[in-house]
């Protein structure tokens, strides 16, 4: 098959390098990709978001099958225009991308199919924002609700600090249009998780599970990011709360999606609280995470397109994956000052003598060569170092060692990621 795959992050390195191993491939196209997917595609320089210059380059390439990687095209419909187009994909259409397109549509579906999630209000207006604030208290939880790359959600501690969210989201417009409206919700307690399954509509099978490191410091300090780190499987994620995740938050997701006229093709991302009552929905994603997809894909055994084409053909009921056993955890390399402003083209030296293994991989994220054939970084998440180990840390020892042999003095990580697996 010839195959084209949409985006240009880690998540899509990490996709690339799965679907480039499958025999299925006969040849990889990426649109706009990086210069680790340029390894193992061939890269064309189209955005992620030019819905009309991807279906054009589909059509007259005559693309077997499109894989849509992250969540902007799929909001804005691209599903849609392949369809019309009558060129098969992996992922959403609009209306069911709104999961994640709109996090009040999300909230409000929740309520109507009685899945478990935080209790919540929807405001336009700063006032009665800040007024629902001061009758709630604090600790709560603000969020704009539209797309802000990962970053558009506070946990405010404080009244204040809520009150400081509203203003900057919505008076501040600092997400743009994603803060024209806000969902403002409870604090809950206890540990996050992320949980994968894949949908076909009708019927929906899990696709692993991982945690992963938002903020940026060590310990879990300071802002929020898109992800500093990850580690899959979740270790508070056994068997049974498996078992009860898609018992009681993916089954009624899809089949509340199919009752409302908007079924769901592709892969749900639960972002997950485990609270003393179970698990409970913090927030769906409509696409692969990303570092959470860096140690997916490394654990992934079965062939990755067959699951896809499964998804996309309504044949998951027939289907089922094989995981290797051992754990794989990713390290996010990202340039000093992100999730804040940062230098753009600096170098990257020593990924040369760090080829991939079977234990370890380099996903690239926001990289690019020059005419000199240099790396450089050219995002805030540059760099994926990922690697399967015996243990969680077996595999933190390996993602550390490499990225202690990668030279880039503008560069940074956690120190410290997997530390709550380890802490158990």
């Amino acid at each position: 098959m010839k195959l084209l795959l949409v985006g240009s992050g880690g998540r899509e390195h990490a996709l690339a390098w799965a679907l480039a191993a499958s025999p299925l491939c006969d040849a990889l196209y990426c649109a706009p990709g990086n210069a680790g997917i340029a390894q193992v595609a061939e890269c064309v320089a189209i955005a992620a978001d030019d819905i009309a210059g991807i279906v054009g380059f589909a059509t007259e390439q005559a693309i077997d099958f499109v894989v849509v990687g992250p969540e902007a095209p799929l909001v804005a419909g691209l599903v849609d225009a392949l369809d019309e187009a009558g060129i098969k994909s992996f992922g959403p259409r609009k209306a069911a991308a709104a999961l994640e397109g709109s996090k009040g549509f999300m909230k409000d579906f929740c309520a109507r199919h009685n899945i478990p999630t935080a209790a919540y209000g929807r405001f336009t207006d700063i006032a009665q924002a800040k007024d629902f604030v001061a009758r709630q208290g604090a600790p709560i939880v603000v969020k704009a609700d539209g797309l802000a790359a990962g970053k558009g959600v506070v946990v405010a501690m404080t009244e204040a600090e809520a009150l400081d969210a509203i203003d900057m989201m919505m008076g501040d417009k600092a997400f743009g249009a994603a803060g024209a409206e806000l969902v403002i919700e409870e604090f809950m307690e206890g540990e996050e998780a992320s949980f994968f399954a894949l949908a076909d509509g009708e019927t929906a099978i899990p696709f692993g599970d991982a945690q992963d490191h938002k903020r940026v410091g060590d310990g879990d300090t300071g802002p929020n990011t898109g992800g500093m780190g990850a580690y899959s499987p979740a270790p508070i994620v056994d068997k049974a709360l498996a078992a009860r995740i898609m018992a009681e938050i993916i089954h009624p997701t899809v089949a509340g999606m199919k009752a409302e006229g908007t079924p769901f093709t592709g892969v749900l991302y639960a972002g997950l609280m485990i609270t003393s009552a179970g698990p409970r929905l913090i927030e769906y994603n409509v696409r692969f995470g990303d570092p959470e997809c860096q140690v997916l894909m490394m654990r992934l055994k079965s062939d990755l397109m067959p699951a896809l084409l499964a998804t996309a053909d309504r044949q998951l009921g027939h289907f089922d994956l094989r995981w290797h056993d051992r754990p794989a955890l990713c390290v996010v390399m990202a340039s000093a000052g992100y999730p804040g402003s940062y230098a753009k083209g600096t170098e990257i030296k020593g990924l040369d003598a760090l080829p991939d293994t079977a234990e370890r991989v380099i996903f690239h994220a926001g990289t690019a060569r020059d005419e000199a054939g240099r790396l450089l970084a050219i995002g805030g998440r540059v760099l994926g170092v990922t690697a399967l180990g015996a243990d969680i840390a077996a595999a933190q020892e390996k993602a550390y060692a490499a990225i202690d042999r990668i030279d880039w003095a503008e560069g940074f990580c956690r120190r410290d990621i997997g530390w709550r697996a380890l802490k158990k």
